[in-house]
């Protein structure tokens, strides 16, 4: 089972930096879903930043709610679950393009 989201900051932008239960910070972009059904009210900033977590998901006033699971899945990691930002895994992972070995010799 994926981690639950325990907090959440709606951007205007119409992103959720949501922090889950394991540590991880993620950033999960909204903006695909606003054509969409029940989710059109999101078009409406000031509705899209009443978003709040209740049961391990984010919610809205008017019960709309995102799946914890995609959320997880489909968020772009910040940090991971042991506290490395991720640019700081991108950037290692640059150096070993370059050549440079970002492990120790044995």
């Amino acid at each position: 089972m994926n981690p639950r989201v325990k907090a959440v900051e709606p951007t205007d932008d119409y992103r959720l930096r949501l922090t889950f239960t394991n540590g991880e910070i993620g950033d999960f972009d909204c903006r695909h879903l606003m054509n969409f059904g029940v989710f059109r009210e999101f078009k409406d900033v000031a509705y899209f930043m009443r978003a709040s977590v209740a049961h391990g998901t984010v919610v809205w006033p008017n019960e709309q709610d995102i799946c914890p699971d995609t959320m997880y899945e489909d968020s772009i990691k910040l940090t991971s679950n042991n506290a490395e930002p991720a640019v700081a895994v991108e950037r290692r992972n640059e150096a070993c393009a370059d050549g440079e070995s970002t492990h120790a010799a044995h």
